[in-house]
């Protein structure tokens, strides 16, 4: 094999701390315990890079990861101390027949100790031919394996030729596997963050694609019920009635997923001003929205309000929120011809909202699993009415924001409570 290209055996003799001095051997060791507690791909290869440029002769560092079930391979950090960057974060190829593909099959470091010579063997290689026109001269490779898996390939770059031999390699030994652990696990947490904002954009796009096409039915349908356009037969009407109660579920289910996409996003922000009147800004406001629902059951709702009217700083819109969503739980899980209690009550500095409602409630042992996004309870008495899991997830998070506390207490098979409680003051 020639000396240009080498495969080393990153086993050694054992004894890779021999190739550094104490003082050098303290900074490795302050290097994997700061490794060990980084949130981020950026801050792990930002940390080596540092100390690779101190114990050696990097000038530029770099991070792929093996994707595709080991067909490809994308860059996923790159930085250098000199300027422009070519082969960048992002940059995409297939393994096979890569030179990459051989350090994934051999499992141990490379070194190439003159890339220029390099290429001219292997002029197909894109990634050679980027970072030699950058000015880069010998590169040291190594894969990063968690569980006997190569999960990605690490790269030390130096714009001098022959700059890499067995202590650099020492140094990645001594790193090896704690860097593997970290950067697989700050990818997978980069992974879940992008599956999560894509998720949160579909979520948004398509409730706000359906949103005023599903109003735009309900007005239509009112108006004919109404004998806009003539008096209807009790059968059509009958009908109509049954549409506009379809498509009105289909509508709060929207504005469920567009206060949902608006949380998740992390664009949801609390307008906080004083309500001087809790009751006529909130309660009354929210009590509106559910009483046809509340009339159809032949349900009953009992108010319970302080005599002045309460005060309280916070967004009175998303607080109304929040009491539509309880209280349209109580009406659909309540027992029919049942009693809904809203009260509202003064606790030191703080106004507890309670909504109480007769019904099946639900088991103590599932209470835990109620203010879980698009958990539902599986009790067969709740399982037949229809749910998303998502409104009470919006309920917790929104109270969250106004730095109050929610909360849900039953007795099964007679009542279910839900409250929540909101500082007076923010």
């Amino acid at each position: 094999m020639p000396r240009n290209l080498q495969y080393l055996d990153e086993r050694g003799d054992g004894k890779p701390w021999s190739f550094f001095t104490s003082e050098e051997q303290a900074r490795l060791a302050e290097m994997n315990q700061k490794i060990a507690g980084a949130r981020s791909i950026h801050e792990v290869m930002d940390r080596f890079f540092q100390t690779a440029r101190e114990l050696g002769a990097t000038d530029r560092a770099g991070l792929a990861f093996v994707e595709e079930d080991a067909r490809r391979v994308t860059a996923r950090y790159a930085r250098a101390n000199y300027e422009p960057l070519l082969l960048r974060e992002g940059y995409s190829e297939d393994l096979h027949g890569s030179s990459l593909e051989h350090v994934l099959q051999r499992g141990r470091p490379r070194v190439i100790s003159d890339l220029e010579l390099y290429l001219e063997h292997h002029p197909f290689s894109r990634s050679t031919e980027l970072v030699v026109r950058e000015g880069v001269r010998s590169s040291l490779t190594c894969p990063l394996t968690v569980d006997d898996r190569v999960v990605g390939f690490l790269f030390q770059s130096s714009r001098k030729r022959y700059a890499y031999g067995e202590r650099d390699v020492a140094m990645v030994r001594v790193i090896a596997e704690r860097l593997s652990q970290a950067v697989e696990k700050a990818w997978r947490i980069a992974q879940l963050e992008s599956l999560n904002r894509a998720y949160t954009e579909m979520l948004g796009f398509v409730s706000h694609e359906l949103k005023n096409p599903v109003a735009s039915l309900v007005t239509d349908a009112r108006l004919l019920t109404g004998g806009y356009l003539g008096e209807l037969q009790p059968k059509q009407k009958d009908k109509l009635e049954r549409m506009i109660s379809k498509a009105e579920y289909l509508l709060g289910l929207v504005r469920q997923y567009l206060d949902l996409e608006r949380i998740e996003s992390g664009s949801l922000e609390p307008n906080r001003v004083t309500i001087r009147d809790v009751r006529a800004a909130v309660v009354e406001p929210a009590i509106d929205i559910v009483l046809p629902q509340v009339e159809e059951k032949r349900m009953t709702i009992e108010r319970e309000l302080p005599d002045a009217p309460p005060e309280v700083e916070g967004d009175a819109g998303l607080i109304k929120i929040v009491l539509v969503n309880l209280l349209s739980n109580a009406v659909k899980y309540g027992r029919e011809g049942g009693r809904i209690r809203m009260s509202v009550r003064e606790e030191n500095e703080a106004l507890r909202f309670t909504v109480w409602n007769e019904g099946p409630g639900f088991p103590e042992s599932a209470r835990g699993r109620l203010f879980r996004r698009f958990s539902r309870l599986n009790t067969p008495e709740l399982m037949r009415q229809k749910g998303t899991g998502v409104g009470l997830y919006n309920a917790r998070k929104i109270v969250l924001l106004h730095g109050g506390h929610i909360n849900a207490r039953s007795e099964e098979g007679s009542w279910a409570e839900f409250s929540f409680t909101l500082p007076r003051r923010a």
